[in-house]
């Protein structure tokens, strides 16, 4: 019998193992894909929709959301496109706002998830002791719980290892919105007298005119930050097979993922907003607008929070990656940072544990908890994060890159639309950060921090 030499049958592993661009064979599919846009676009911006609606009314709310949801996409699109294109130092500056993002989404995250934790224990007392009761709950305990099932979940070695989590999240974002729309609708279903307009809430009677101002563009930076995933949507791609081309799964990914959200936001918005009217709470499941049923109200919350637990690995997974990378290429040589220690998991199987990937995750996920601690305001991060964060990365950047790309000329029809969409949404982003900025102050004033009570 022929027997095959030892460097060709290195070479033939080798063609199993990596992909055209010589990298290890990736498996991700538009499945995959959508999966985990919706995991990262469905998360704790959904539950400010209804304040979001209420602040902006019956006009201004949906066509915000419809306009978000339209740039979202064709930004992504254009972003696919240069999945493989050799970048510069516009590259390099994406590179920075991307991951400051992701940072700040990360605590943005633990925030979310410890309001949601505390929502169980408030939401249990009062069904125990009234609903005039005097229910709260420090967050600052369920941060650090949160913040402990990160430290574990954080040593999946990378990426490619959060598909079952990531589908898990997906489900779990589906099940706390629908719970939501379905409560909302029993809300309105009961005839209670709310008020509502086509303006939102009413300078002189729920807001004075300077609040009616700041809250209009602080909304729209929630409404941002609820569609925010162009800082992953690269990490998304570099998952998917070579075959069919990324871009092209990606696009149609983008898509998905884009409609089943905007869908479900549309509705989490208008009917949260037609429940509640001008009083809507800024966050719809945790600021009891809904007390009954309560042990429904419980499972939605703990649905938040298990979808958050997949949502910051989704955030924080590219951060870990860039940083474990560029140690390894500076000390090759060092079994601290380059060494794996196989560990067996029941349940899991065999997990490859690195020493500076436990430590250095580790003081991760202990810092962002720190920092979610002495910042817990839901509306102004969140609206702050997606103010800041929606220009660069998910106009800016991605336009420029295909401008480049495609050698669009200037002055050209193409590139005086897209322009003029980039020169709009900075001047929106802007305003809405400093709404939000303002917001924050304004909070600050009666805070103390490691003492935030919900």
């Amino acid at each position: 019998m022929a027997t095959v030499p030892v460097n060709e049958q290195s070479f033939a592993l080798d063609i199993v193992k990596t992909d055209d661009d010589g990298r290890l064979n990736r498996s991700g599919s538009l499945i995959s894909a959508s999966a985990h846009i919706i995991t990262a676009v469905i998360g704790s911006g959904v539950l400010s929709l209804a304040w979001a609606m209420a602040q902006l009314g019956w006009i201004a709310g949906p066509v915000s959301l419809l306009i978000f949801s339209v740039i979202t996409w064709y930004t992504s699109c254009l972003l696919a496109d240069c999945y493989r294109f050799p970048g510069g130092m516009k590259y390099t500056l994406c590179g920075i706002s991307q991951y400051t993002n992701l940072v700040a989404t990360s605590i943005g995250y633990t925030i979310t998830a410890s309001i949601s934790m505390a929502a169980i224990q408030r939401s249990n007392c009062f069904h125990k002791e009234g609903h005039d009761a005097e229910c709260h709950a420090s967050t600052n305990m369920f941060m650090i719980i949160f913040g402990i099932v990160q430290i574990i979940m954080s040593q999946l070695p990378g990426f490619h290892d959060l598909s079952g989590l990531s589908t898990l999240a997906a489900i779990m974002s589906f099940a706390y919105t629908l719970i939501g729309i379905g409560l909302s609708i029993a809300e309105i279903a009961g005839g209670k007298d709310v008020k509502t307009s086509l303006t939102g809430t009413v300078v002189g009677v729920d807001v004075t005119g300077t609040e009616k101002t700041w809250n209009c563009f602080q909304a729209i930076g929630n409404i941002a930050f609820a569609y925010t995933y162009s800082s992953i949507l690269v990490e998304i791609q570099d998952t998917l097979k070579s075959s069919p081309p990324e871009n092209k799964v990606m696009k149609k990914a983008s898509l998905v993922g884009v409609a089943t959200t905007t869908s479900l936001y549309m509705m989490c918005g208008t009917l949260g907003y037609a429940a509640f009217g001008n009083k809507a709470p800024g966050n719809f499941l945790t600021g009891f607008g809904f007390y009954e049923p309560y042990w429904l109200i419980d499972f939605a919350n703990l649905c938040i929070a298990i979808h958050l637990v997949g949502a910051y690995q989704v955030y924080t997974q590219p951060i870990f990656k860039l940083v474990e990378d560029s140690f390894r290429k500076k000390m090759p040589e060092s079994g601290f940072i380059t060494k794996e220690h196989p560990v067996h998991i029941p349940l899991y199987g065999v997990l490859q544990v690195n020493s500076f990937r436990v430590l250095w995750r580790t003081a991760y996920v202990i810092i962002t908890s720190v920092l979610a601690m002495i910042f817990p305001f839901f509306n102004s991060v969140l609206g702050l994060i997606g103010a800041v964060s929606f220009w660069p990365l998910t106009l800016y950047f991605p336009v420029q890159m295909y401008i480049s790309q495609a050698k669009i000329s200037r002055f050209t029809f193409t590139w005086t639309w897209l322009t003029i969409l980039t020169v709009s949404c900075l001047i929106v982003s802007l305003i809405s950060a400093a709404a939000c900025v303002q917001g924050l102050i304004t909070e600050l004033h009666a805070f103390e921090p490691f003492k935030f009570v919900s």
